[in-house]
């Protein structure tokens, strides 16, 4: 799933000969990083109410995080920079990346036996 999510984000370049959506794939790689420094590698706690200094600096940069993989197609847009079909292609892109986190995040709840 995070493969076609990563051609989806290519296409959304390549179909419209503008490279400007590859900045919201920028914002992939960054969305984890919270994680994996603050939360152990793991995403247990972003469902938890648990918190503290370090932790809540992780919720807060993994929203934020997600919150500018939306965003940046849509500003993008609005300067006019890409056009409407590859702001929605980034869409389904994100979409499809946030199922595989989700997936993930499910499948590793299940993995304490």
């Amino acid at each position: 799933m995070f493969s076609s999510s990563i051609l989806l984000q290519i296409l959304a370049c390549a179909v419209y000969s503008n490279w400007w959506p590859m900045l919201s794939a920028l914002m992939y790689v960054l969305v984890p990083m919270p994680c994996l420094f603050f939360g152990g590698g793991t995403t247990q706690f972003l469902t938890s109410r648990e918190g503290g200094g370090w932790i809540d600096a992780a919720k807060f940069l993994t929203g934020a995080s997600a919150v500018g993989s939306m965003a940046i197609p849509i500003i993008l847009r609005h300067a006019g920079l890409i056009g409407t079909g590859a702001m929605f292609i980034a869409f389904t892109s994100f979409f499809i990346f946030v199922c595989t986190v989700l997936c993930f995040h499910r499948a590793s709840l299940d993995d304490e036996w």
